[in-house]
């Protein structure tokens, strides 16, 4: 059986209530989606459908939900249930892609699409299998006719309670407790730090584990693992699995990205460049019908950022240029040149980026620029205008006040002024400062700065002979953002100079220096 081209892009429904919804879709669906062989993994799902490419496209939108490709999912499972019209579960398909997934709540535009899917699945379910059926049970308690976003917990959580059933009828079905454990972290703050001791924490990653012990491979159970580790004590719990993730779902480029959020946190800043340098290529492939285009504004951002903690100069500013490109914001090129100490490109920088904060970071870029080049008044007049602003703005940038990553960037250029002029307790002071207002952002894949003010601090003291206080700094730098080269080398050179030498850090140095294509004379920056 083909996919009819003739799609409908609008439907009403006729709800149990006595008012009609129109249910709208995206201009994406006029056209039916492909299958992307190449693409995509190894991934099964039987379904009790006798229509090979029924099935084929089911598979497809179950990797891509797990690649967290909304849209691309509900397309594929719409494409399974035109090729089999009275498949129930592939119905059910198209209505869990439209829900709720851990990057963003049920719209009200997504909801009546979820609920007219439902529907259709329930009109079809004596043709389903029991587990089918039972998938349909549990999912129609996520979705009501009504829907209202600011009570969408109460739907919430009675889903997780039948998919702690289902988990709990199925135990040795790793799709339906890893969507158990979905509906788990859905409960959970989706930002911020996670503890340990917290029993749901736990259980939501007992529940992923139980998966993995069986599966090690298994991407939807991974990919959660890795975001419900990734802001905990002991992301390395992760790193098993994230060590196959990358390439499960071979064309998705979220899936490739993915383990960088495990290897940043264990300072395997390397091995997060390569995630992100294939993540890219598979949002390159997208054009050419071979990738999946997945978040591929993050993935350049986190590419910059492990590059500059890792001392990759090149790939981080060719990421940088990429992102300015993909989003016409020049702030995170304008920090990765000064990450590198590449001022005089800095100064040919004159496309301004929009907002404030990514304005600010534009603005330091071209004071520090300033600064070394001689022109202390145009640095000391950004510096006292970002200081300014840090006391006064109301903005936000991702989920941290403006004011302490603002804060961070005017003192850590006061400091280095203050440093030009030679007033090293005063430069010390000011890195103080930035580093408090530093300590203020909140936990961020990837940090909104590709440094820490703690390099500068700790290379202040350095130049004080304060080779103990330099060292302290170093080494909270280092349990921060472990094994990046900056923090590295500085702890060498304090601890060299206190004449107590470590080995450890030697070793670590050496094994950073062999990705990095900098050198580094002193720790004066």
């Amino acid at each position: 059986m083909t996919i009819k081209h003739g799609l409908l892009i609008l439907v009403t429904i006729l709800s149990s209530g006595s008012h009609s919804q129109e249910v709208n879709y995206p201009k994406s669906f006029r056209e039916p989606i492909s299958l992307f062989g190449e693409a995509l993994g190894d991934f099964h799902f039987p379904i009790s459908s006798g229509v090979d490419s029924a099935q084929s496209f089911f598979n497809q939108g179950f990797q891509l939900m797990y690649a967290f490709a909304k849209e691309d999912a509900a397309r594929s499972f719409q494409a399974s249930r035109l090729a089999d019209p009275e498949c129930a579960i592939c119905w059910w398909g198209e209505a869990w892609a439209w829900g709720s997934y851990l990057n963003g709540a049920m719209t009200t535009a997504q909801a009546p699409r979820a609920y007219f899917a439902l529907q259709q699945a329930v009109q079809r379910i004596d043709l389903a299998s029991q587990k089918e059926a039972d998938m349909i049970h549990a999912l129609q308690e996520r979705y009501v006719d009504d829907f209202n976003p600011e009570t969408r917990r109460i739907q919430d959580q009675a889903y997780a309670d039948a998919m702690a059933i289902l988990a709990e009828k199925y135990p040795n079905d790793d799709d339906l407790v890893t969507l158990y454990g979905d509906a788990l972290f859905l409960l959970e703050e989706r930002r911020g730090y996670r503890n340990l001791e917290d029993p749901n924490v736990e259980r939501l990653h007992n529940v992923l584990l139980s998966v993995l012990e069986r599966n090690i491979k298994h991407p939807g159970a991974c990919h959660l693992l890795v975001h419900a580790t990734e802001s905990t004590a002991t992301p390395e719990l992760a790193a098993p699995c994230a060590e196959f993730l990358g390439s499960t779902i071979p064309g998705a480029s979220h899936i490739n990205h993915m383990p960088s959020h495990t290897w940043n946190e264990m300072g395997l800043w390397h091995e997060a460049v390569r995630a992100n340098i294939i993540a890219s290529h598979s949002d390159q492939k997208a054009s050419i019908g071979e990738g999946f285009a997945i978040y591929p504004t993050h993935n350049l951002t986190m590419l910059y950022y492990a590059a500059s903690m890792g001392g990759e100069s090149a790939t981080a500013i060719q990421a940088a240029k990429d992102l300015a490109k993909l989003n016409n914001n020049t702030a995170m090129l304008s920090l990765a040149l000064v990450r590198f100490g590449r001022f005089d490109e800095i100064l040919e920088i004159n496309t301004k980026p929009n907002g404030e904060i990514n304005i600010s970071m534009y603005q330091f870029a071209q004071g520090y620029a300033a600064l070394k080049g001689g022109d202390v008044e145009t640095a000391q007049k950004t510096a006292d205008s970002l200081k300014e602003l840090a006391n006064s703005t109301q903005s936000r940038f991702r989920f941290h006040e403006g004011k302490d990553i603002i804060g961070t960037m005017a003192f850590i250029l006061e400091g280095e002024i203050a440093w030009h002029q030679g007033n090293l307790e005063r430069s010390v002071n000011s890195f103080r400062i930035a580093t408090n207002y530093y300590e203020n952002l909140n936990y961020d894949e990837p940090e909104p700065l590709p440094f820490s003010p703690r390099h500068w601090l700790g290379a202040a003291y350095m130049a004080m002979g304060a080779y103990e206080n330099a060292l302290e700094e170093y080494q909270k730098d280092l349990s921060e953002h472990p094994h990046n080269i900056w923090g590295l080398w500085g702890a060498q050179q304090a601890s060299q100079n206190l004449g107590v030498p470590s080995p450890s850090i030697d070793k670590t140095l050496i094994d950073a220096f062999k990705h990095a294509d900098i050198w580094l004379p002193d720790t004066k920056l």
